[in-house]
């Protein structure tokens, strides 16, 4: 059977998520790493359906002869294809939860449930619990005309109860017979929040050392007590995800409306847009689905059983408890401040003198901070430019801003307001910078600005001169120490001018279309990125050395994925490093021969961007942008190039050692499935470690 070369991009971010409940049952991973892998494999699953299924849903209402343009399939097919996935995908989180709790046990934690063997005394406890602190704070409801089916918050669980009348003591057998078929009418649905934020969600049960409980276990236990004069005639737990894909209208980007209160609104839209899955434990019977999925306006194929608990962040508490078993957990590692970097003088001085790199989590992102810092205080600073996509909720790299404003400074920063599930984070942030006499941006009408840019200008002896920092990830201390990315600084002044122009174009409402030595989406990232594959494809028809390689987040765009095609038959060399969605399929014969793609899942989330042209003498970029289509055609994006020889000689051996990695590499095959990578005779190589190690010397 001939293999095609593109992948849906849904169903090959599945994909990636196999791969990152994996390492949850990989167990060469530290016990308690493994607990995070499985909690983020689950919250991976939920943005997917809030974000990515519900865009399909949105689109499939709007149009249902909407295709995929690389696979050609339809939105609901996309859809009943990704959750044929999920429910296959469902019964391997079940199994990986059944052994990690069995494991946790092992190591002093017990979950436990009331299947489980608890004596009289726990059971005592457990209802005076019960009674005095958790009832007191229910709010159960009885579903009729009375009291209409309640709205159902995105990710809140909720015991689900069917209640028939109770059935008097005094009756016999044959008149218990003769009223059942009449009672069948009086049946009705009785819901109990379960989601309590004043109480944790696993309640301790004493005189054992690390014994719990779920709160929605003990709820639905005691749910006949809540509904005292019925009779439960079946119970359960659910949850549902909400679409959480929003976008602003049209007419929300009217010059007389503020953008920061039309964000606020679709923000607190999203709590309320429809649902897009339901999940349920235990046995649950189909009219009782047939009515949830009628309440819910939700098809049954939006229904999905777990055998495990239906949220699984309580892995976080547990991580808490097992905190001092420092075997359980990755090594400590702390971030190195760099080598060719001295903290003793100042960093525009030294930038000024070459140029700087810093190579997150491995080294510190001080020394990037010390630049601000440094820019806020020196008289010669006379304006501080940024754009702002996600930053820390206590963002060190906020405070030097309003530290350079009070201090005279003309700070003009770029705030993207729609960084999605960071939108109120950068609304109050935005409001802050304004308070402090800052000059703020909330983006560009129907384009996010995804850049990540930082131009510092000076003035001294008469001359303007500018600094400039390009990276590859988020101003975000704190993902700083848990995603793999890059930061240069340098004192470039072409670099700084375009960088200048292009701060300039997004405060007029513009975007910059053409550059000498930045590459920058929307208009001038695509265009170059295939003229540079052409030259490279040009090359190896001459019959000289041909090469393309790439790291990135995410591979989609069609238009690069055609040109890689051509450039595989024409017989350049293409090494890509893929961490998620891939819709190119290599080694596909006679169309993909030359390429090879692979995929790491480890530690630190793979989160650099590299662009490399050429074998001999490469050019090589880094960048913060993925070959999407969004990131290239409908993002501010900036690529820079990597001039210093020593830097550039860094970043290539750094994209050597992850090609060479065979512990937490995977492989993609022609039939676009991934596989480990096998050592053989060669000796282990985790790129992680490996970089850890070499930073730590």
């Amino acid at each position: 059977m001939e293999h095609t070369c593109f992948d849906n991009r849904e169903l090959s971010w599945l994909k990636f998520n196999v791969r990152v409940l994996e390492e949850a049952e990989d167990e060469t991973n530290p016990f308690c790493e493994r607990l995070s892998f499985a909690s983020i494999f689950q919250s991976n699953l939920d943005e997917f359906f809030g974000v990515r299924m519900g865009s399909l849903y949105d689109q499939m209402l709007v149009s249902g002869d909407i295709r995929d343009n690389k696979t050609n399939m339809t939105c609901q097919e996309q859809i009943y294809a990704c959750f044929d996935q999920v429910k296959l995908l469902t019964q391997r989180k079940d199994s990986a939860y059944a052994d990690l709790n069995k494991e946790m046990k092992t190591h002093g934690v017990e979950i436990v449930t009331y299947h489980d063997q608890i004596d009289a005394k726990d059971a005592q406890f457990l209802d005076a619990y019960f009674e005095h602190e958790v009832r007191p704070l229910l709010a159960p409801q009885v579903v009729g005309k009375k009291q209409p089916f309640p709205f159902l918050k995105n990710k809140a669980i909720y015991a689900v109860v069917i209640l028939g009348p109770r059935k008097s003591s005094k009756s016999d057998k044959k008149s218990d017979r003769k009223n059942d078929r009449k009672n069948e009418k009086n049946v009705k649905l009785g819901i109990v929040p379960c989601t309590l934020d004043v109480l944790p969600r696993l309640a301790r049960i004493p005189d054992h050392p690390n014994r719990y409980i779920l709160m929605e276990e003990l709820i639905l236990h005691y749910v006949g007590r809540i509904f005292s004069h019925f009779e439960i005639r079946s119970k359960s737990l659910i949850r549902i995800l909400r679409n959480a894909d929003i976008d602003p209208d049209e007419d929300m980007y009217d010059d007389d409306t503020d953008f920061r209160q039309v964000m606020e609104q679709l923000v607190s839209r999203r709590r309320r847009l429809c649902p897009i899955k339901l999940e349920y434990t235990r046995v649950m019977d189909e009219s009782v689905i047939d009515l949830l999925c009628k309440y819910l306006h939700l098809k049954k194929k939006h229904v999905f059983h777990s055998s495990s608990p239906l949220d699984l962040s309580f892995f976080s508490t547990v991580r808490d408890i097992l905190r001092n078993e420092k075997e359980l957990f990755y090594e400590k590692y702390t971030p190195q401040f760099p080598e060719t970097i001295d903290p003793k003088r100042g960093m525009m001085e030294q930038i000024e003198e070459k140029d700087r790199f810093l190579f997150f989590p491995y080294e510190s992102i001080d020394p990037f901070l010390g630049l601000l810092r440094e820019a806020a205080a020196d008289p010669d600073v006379l304006s501080v430019k940024m754009t702002l996509y996600r930053v820390a909720n206590d963002s060190k790299v906020v405070e030097a801003l309003l530290e350079a404003a009070e201090n005279g400074k003309n700070v003009s920063v770029l705030v993207e307001l729609r960084a999605r599930f960071d939108e109120e984070n950068n609304i109050s942030w935005s409001r802050r910078l304004e308070e402090a006499g800052c000059s703020v941006l909330y983006g560009l009408d129907r384009l996010k600005v995804h850049s990540k840019l930082c131009l510092i200008t000076r003035k001294s002896g008469g001359h303007i001169s500018y600094i400039t920092q390009i990276g590859t990830g988020n101003y975000n201390e704190k993902t700083s120490r848990l995603y793999t990315d890059f930061s240069l600084m340098t004192a470039h002044q072409g670099i700084g001018a375009e960088a200048n122009e292009i701060f300039t174009r997004m405060y007029l409402g513009e975007v910059t279309e053409e550059a000498e030595y930045l590459l920058v989406a929307p208009k001038y990232l695509r265009r170059p990125i295939l003229e540079k594959m052409d030259t490279q494809i040009a090359r190896a028809r001459a019959g000289m050395s041909a090469y393309i390689g790439a790291k990135m987040n995410s591979l989609t765009d069609k238009v690069i994925i055609e040109k890689m095609i051509e450039a595989s038959q024409a017989g350049v060399r293409i090494e890509l490093i893929v961490r998620g969605a891939c819709c190119l399929i290599a080694g596909v014969p006679g169309k993909t021969d030359h390429i090879s793609i692979r995929s790491i899942v480890g530690r630190y989330l793979e989160h650099s961007r590299i662009y490399i042209f050429g074998e001999e003498d490469p050019e090589v970029y880094i960048a913060s942008a993925d070959f999407m289509t969004r990131n290239t055609t409908c993002r501010v994006e900036v690529a820079a190039p990597v001039l210093d020889a020593d830097i550039r000689k860094r970043v290539l051996h750094i994209f050597r050692v992850l090609m060479e990695d065979n512990v937490k590499a995977r492989i993609q095959r022609a039939d676009g499935s991934y596989t480990r990578t096998q050592p053989g005779g060669a000796d282990p190589l985790l790129a992680q470690n490996y970089f850890m190690i070499r930073e730590n010397r």
